[in-house]
């Protein structure tokens, strides 16, 4: 796949899709945009806090370094 190199999957989403578990994408903006720090952080997590309590894995959504990210650890969403 030609733009494969762009594009990165945190392992939790990765495994996820490769089981057909239920994953849901949150955009990046809220924590970027949305809200001041550190409330963006906070807020950020309760959301993946509240899609994990309905059995779904979280996705947040960014490019970072030029990279499609699919999945944001801790420290990304602090970038």
């Amino acid at each position: 796949m030609r733009g494969k190199r762009f594009l990165y999957f945190k392992d939790e989403v990765k495994e996820a899709l490769e089981s057909r578990k239920p994953v849901v994408a949150l955009e990046s903006t809220l924590i970027s945009h949305g809200f001041p720090y550190p409330e963006n952080l906070k807020v950020a997590g309760e959301m993946e806090d509240i899609v994990r309590g309905y059995g779904v894995v979280p996705a947040t959504i960014a490019v970072i370094g030029g990279k499609i990210k699919v999945g944001l650890t801790g420290g990304e969403l602090e970038f």
